[in-house]
């Protein structure tokens, strides 16, 4: 067993350490909610050649600035290292050899320095950006976690209890902006690239299906990316603006709809988006929209909390102590954690 319960407490400083993919980030936070510091070193440059991540670099990035992004991030904080009273770590989803960096790093500073060792599920970290963001938010709310390899919704109702409403059959949202930029000739990372492009784009411009938009809470975009290359070829006198806004519209209409959709048939007031496709502008001005015009409160993080970063895993790990929740050194780092119905989302 490498989770148990004991005593809850709040940690005044606690390190949060994220290496899930390309962003190696180390983070203090103090009272779960002042960031008294926060690095990220990206490696966007480094992949960027390739058009994704590739695996091995990555690795080697992550073990090459671990070391001196801790001693930096302690000294922007202004705290030493014995004045850590917990440290939280991602342990899964992720890319295998890069999670497991990032553990090996948070256990040996755990057992180094005597403090407890919490891990941290990405995507509850995605979901403790919110309560970064608005520190007096609570329970109960419906979040929207969009990222490069993930799409889902949860019902958060009460801190005990965290229910996965729907997740994606296939590609995740951000996937599929990323995959649509290649076969446009864009770039890496495209989400960012199709947004710009789509703001001087017509949104009608390409008749797109809109994936299980009136069927549950499951997402699948591996269709309509398929449906943007036939289109594609059927018009290629359609600009690339063009392209990118049709294909946009097409993603943000499935996501606010089911999104909408869950606060209205789970009863709540606060929906929330985060991860990094919650940065996607046409994603934040609909959602905004539509939440003023049936009275829901919306919460997006800002852009540098929505891309992964130790801040939110600080919050998560932060609010695990909370609840008591430890994690033995036998903590495992995991390439598929599933976020799944339990009684608190750290168990």
């Amino acid at each position: 067993m490498t989770h148990h319960r004991l005593a809850p407490y709040s940690p005044r400083l606690i390190l949060g350490v994220e290496s899930s993919c390309d962003e190696t980030s180390l983070a203090v936070l103090e009272d779960g909610v002042k960031i008294r510091a926060s690095l990220v070193s990206s490696q966007a440059e480094l992949h960027k050649k390739y058009g994704g991540v590739v695996p091995e670099l990555a690795c080697r990035k992550h073990l090459q600035v671990l070391n001196p992004l801790y001693e930096e991030c302690l000294s922007q904080a202004g705290v030493s290292p014995g004045e850590l009273e917990a440290v939280a770590v991602t342990c899964g989803p992720g890319l295998i050899g890069a999670v497991l960096l990032g553990v090996a790093f948070a256990k040996t500073l755990a057992l180094v320095l005597d403090r407890p060792l919490i891990g941290v599920n990405h995507l509850e970290g995605h979901l403790a950006s919110v309560f970064l963001q608005e520190p007096e938010l609570e329970p109960p709310l419906v979040c929207l976690l969009v990222s490069g390899g993930h799409t889902l919704l949860v019902h958060l109702p009460t801190w005990e209890g965290l229910e996965v409403l729907g997740s994606t059959r296939d590609d995740a949202a951000g996937e599929a902006f990323d995959k649509v930029a290649r076969l446009l000739g864009l770039g890496y990372p495209g989400g960012p690239l199709v947004d710009r492009l789509s703001r001087s784009g017509r949104r009608d411009a390409l008749d797109l299906p809109r994936p299980m938009r009136d069927r549950g809470y499951e997402f699948s975009f591996s269709g309509l990316k398929t449906a943007v290359l036939v289109e594609r070829k059927s018009h290629p006198e359609v600009s690339v603006e063009d392209v990118c806004a049709s294909f946009q519209a097409a993603v943000v209409e499935v996501l606010a709809t089911k999104l909408l959709r869950a606060a209205r048939e789970k009863g709540v007031s606060t929906i929330a988006v985060a991860g990094g496709v919650a940065c996607n502008s046409e994603l934040r001005l609909e959602l905004a929209r539509q939440a003023s015009e049936l009275g829901l409160r919306l919460v997006v993080p800002s852009p540098s909390l929505c891309t992964d970063n130790a801040a939110m895993i600080a919050r998560a790990g932060w609010e695990a102590a909370r609840l008591g929740w430890r994690s033995t050194l036998e903590l495992e780092a995991r390439a598929n954690l599933p976020l799944s119905f339990r009684r608190s989302p750290w168990a």
